[in-house]
């Protein structure tokens, strides 16, 4: 255990709650154990730690962040991911190497989609030479989770999305089983429509029997969501 991290894990070990344990470790398919603390006083026990203890120094990020990947109670990853987030803008060009090991490691959809839009595209907006090199190289990488983050990097990015990319990168998966692969095309596509809606519905339609049924509805679902409310 890092020395940053042990009034941490006292904090944690104090507000244990075996019962919720249960619960989140059900949830998240018996991936990963817990110690059952909800969302709301995370974030709290996170915010006091980080006002007495300050967020790591430059030089600790990787050493941190990695003896919280390897604890074994989720929760660790869940503070690291947060404070990566914190100090995102302000990240090397070689952090998208730890946000790399962290993306494969551990890996699930919860931790997932966190790294790709919180730090892998605020990283990306800085430094956009990496784009290419980086993603391209986890397309092949077989690995669904590197391709995933490959595919939301871009949620946040609404008009500044590079649709070419995206739709290149949609159409190399198009006809993959994977239920994270196919989600992910239709989350992309569905937080695109929020700012170019007429594009998404053309893209479906053009696109009709190439897509998999959960990318379809996933894509469209927001655009649905919003007509049958404004008809009311």
């Amino acid at each position: 255990m890092h020395p940053y991290l042990e009034p941490l894990e006292q904090k944690f070990q104090a507000n244990r709650d075996k019962i919720v344990a249960v619960q989140m470790k059900k949830y998240m398919k018996g991936q990963y154990d817990y110690y059952g603390i909800k969302s709301p006083l995370r974030r709290e026990i996170m915010k006091a730690h980080l006002l007495q203890y300050g967020l790591p120094v430059k030089e600790d990020v990787d050493a941190i962040t990695k003896a919280c990947w390897t604890q074994p109670q989720r929760e660790f990853q869940y503070f690291i991911m947060e404070v990566l987030g914190k100090i995102a803008k302000k990240a090397d060009p070689i952090r998208i190497e730890l946000y790399e090991y962290m993306a494969v490691n551990k890996s699930w959809w919860d931790t997932i989609d966190y790294i790709a839009s919180n730090l892998v595209g605020v990283h990306f907006q800085k430094y956009p030479e990496q784009i290419n090199p980086h993603t391209e190289q986890w397309m092949d990488s077989g690995n669904i989770w590197l391709q995933r983050i490959s595919l939301l990097f871009q949620l946040k990015y609404r008009s500044k999305t590079d649709i070419d990319l995206m739709t290149h990168y949609i159409e190399q998966l198009l006809g993959s089983k994977e239920f994270f692969i196919n989600k992910a095309i239709g989350w992309i596509l569905r937080e695109y429509s929020k700012t170019n809606p007429e594009w998404v519905v053309s893209y479906v339609r053009n696109n009709e029997h190439r897509l998999a049924g959960l990318s379809r509805r996933e894509a469209l679902k927001w655009l649905e969501r919003k007509e049958k409310s404004g008809s009311k």
